[in-house]
């Protein structure tokens, strides 16, 4: 480690060396420990012995007292947390930063989309094609927000493509509420979104129904959208019409209470484009033409290696210890064999 280095080590903790003074605060408030002046046994010659012993305590005493003082300091240091903090470094990204928004409303329950010769819910086609579109989107930033009767923010944008897929496959019915919150996922978007580049501002919205709950009009949302220059991509999911069992037979009903034209005036606001998805191949379709309508914007990724140091003071206020205890035992050895020398 150079010298350059040393005004890169930064202290997480540095309140820590506030605790340097306490072993002298301790020495000078709290009373000594009474020492005891009845002996076990007594010889004629126990003042020679404390004389000849004398010199080797003071010396003792004395390298005791610099070495814990040392092992203190260090210890102290430790407790710090000193860092290496390493020079800047800059990697360059390329990637969209795409917010989806994704209806769990009771309505998405309905069984009318079809997965390898299976019919599912519209949420269980969504999640299947959604999550498959999320773990592609390599080098790009997701984030999540699921929405009912009102809208959560479940993922922030991240590079981190597979939770954000768990956290969608474990989305369940009814966990926002049974109603449609349209106008709340798209004002939460926005206040998600506006610290992003302009050209990264894009929010993929899928819903099979109509605006019924929420404290923000849709399209109220979607002028704040266009202002904050967030482009808006908007998907209704659910067929056309499907086919219900009744005590009279099976009948054809109406697939879903769609609004189509508000969702068309979003995305007309934001200079966006509204998709219909009837079907799972539909959605496939849907997220490939977005694949090439969104342009690749390059970013630029910095951040500094930091260097745990803690590990070295540590060691050295261990090293310390253990060297005060093998001096302690070492003067002491040597002045009984002084001693008994000098008895002989």
């Amino acid at each position: 480690m150079s010298f350059a280095d040393l005004s890169n080590i930064h202290f997480s903790y540095l309140w820590a060396f506030l605790l340097l003074p306490l072993p002298l605060l301790f020495r000078l408030l709290l009373p000594p420990a009474p020492v005891s002046s009845s002996a076990a046994l007594r010889i004629p010659f126990y003042q020679k012995i404390q004389a000849g012993i004398a010199p080797y305590k003071k010396s003792r005493s004395l390298s005791a007292i610099i070495l814990a003082t040392l092992a203190w300091i260090f210890l102290v240091t430790a407790a710090a947390r000193p860092q290496l903090i390493g020079k800047t470094i800059h990697q360059p990204l390329a990637g969209r930063s795409l917010m989806m928004a994704v209806d769990i409303s009771g309505s998405m329950q309905i069984r009318d989309m079809v997965i390898s010769g299976r019919t599912v819910t519209r949420l269980a086609a969504v999640k299947a094609v959604a999550s498959d579109f999320i773990e592609k989107r390599e080098g790009d930033r997701i984030g999540l927000i699921l929405f009912g009767s009102q809208a959560y923010l479940q993922a922030p944008l991240t590079f981190d493509r597979k939770t954000v897929a768990t956290l969608l496959k474990e989305a369940e019915l009814g966990l926002a509420g049974r109603e449609t919150a349209i106008g709340d996922a798209i004002g939460l978007a926005v206040k998600r979104l506006r610290k992003e580049p302009e050209k990264n501002r894009v929010l993929i919205l899928l819903t099979d129904g109509a605006n019924t709950a929420g404290n923000v009009d849709p399209l109220k949302a979607a002028d704040l959208a266009a202002q904050e220059k967030v482009k808006i991509y908007t998907i209704g999911v659910g067929a056309d019409e499907r086919i219900i069992q009744t005590p009279f037979g099976a009948r054809r009903v109406s697939g879903n209470d769609l609004d189509e034209p508000t969702l068309k005036a979003i995305t007309e606001k934001t200079k966006g484009r509204y998709f219909r998805a009837r079907d799972v191949e539909g959605l496939l379709k849907i997220y490939k033409v977005l694949d090439k309508i969104e342009p690749l914007s390059k970013d630029d990724l910095s951040y500094r290696p930091v260097t745990e140091l803690y590990p070295y003071p540590l060691a050295i206020a261990l090293a310390l210890s253990a060297l005060i205890a093998l001096l302690n035992s070492f003067s002491f050895n040597r002045a009984r064999a002084a001693r008994k020398e000098e008895l002989v």
